[in-house]
């Protein structure tokens, strides 16, 4: 990714942190929103364009490029000997998925039967990894790109589809926080992947989401779990009547 697009990526995530959108910077900019998003997707901003939107948000260009640069330097995959050693311990997991997800020491803690001394080995096991930076007075730095994710068809992903997938599917989906929706159609492979794109940038509105509810106490906040998925797939009753 060249450097403009990292910082306009850095940029769009302040703006969404602070519950800014589109609209807001069309408002500063004197422009319409249509022209912003062309301005954002073309990444033709210029400096005194940048330097008002800042302004708005509270910051000095030098900032939002220092933001960059430390994005820029942090873990957005593990190795597959790191995701496996996380695999083969199912504390260390629980443990890695919760800091992953914003939870503080006594967060942790108090949510789950593990003593201190167990979240401190693992939370230890976890900042070795790189996951994790453990500051004085159990406080948790995480150390994870925002585009962080599990290796395809690595550890975690394998231990998902081997323990979890089943459980998550046992379920109607008819409670108010939970829905599912299966679509199917025909796609040429252009479509495909177009949708596959529409799918990638759902999954950024989702870790924004979880970015901006940060602020909110943990007892506000509960696990929430959204499988997104595209296959070229028939299911297995048809294989007896393909050509």
């Amino acid at each position: 990714m060249s450097q403009t697009a990292s910082l306009l990526a850095t940029l769009k995530r302040q703006l969404r942190a602070q519950g800014k959108t589109y609209a807001d910077v069309a408002r500063w900019l004197d422009l319409s929103e249509a022209s912003v998003k062309r301005l954002f997707a073309e990444r033709h901003l210029t400096l005194a364009r940048l330097e008002c939107i800042c302004g708005h948000l509270g910051m000095e260009l030098f900032e939002l490029t220092q933001m960059m640069q430390a994005e820029m330097h942090r873990l957005q995959q593990l190795t597959h000997t790191q995701e496996q050693r996380i695999a083969d311990d199912r504390e260390l997991f629980l443990v890695a998925v919760c800091v992953l997800n914003g939870y503080s020491f006594d967060d942790i803690h108090r949510q789950y039967q593990l003593s201190e001394a167990q979240c401190t080995t693992h939370l230890l096991v976890l900042e070795k990894l790189g996951l994790i930076e453990l500051l004085p007075g159990n406080r948790i730095k995480r150390r994870v790109a925002a585009n962080f994710r599990w290796r395809p068809g690595g550890p975690i992903q394998q231990f998902f589809q081997a323990h979890i997938a089943g459980d998550f599917f046992r379920s109607r989906f008819e409670a108010d926080s939970e829905k599912l929706v299966v679509l199917n159609g025909l796609l040429s492979r252009a479509g495909n992947q177009e949708w596959q794109q529409i799918v990638q940038r759902l999954a950024k509105e989702f870790h924004a989401l979880c970015e901006r509810e940060q602020v909110l106490p943990i007892t506000q906040r509960f696990g929430t779990t959204s499988v997104l998925a595209v296959r070229q797939w028939q299911h297995g009753l048809f294989q007896n009547y393909a050509r």
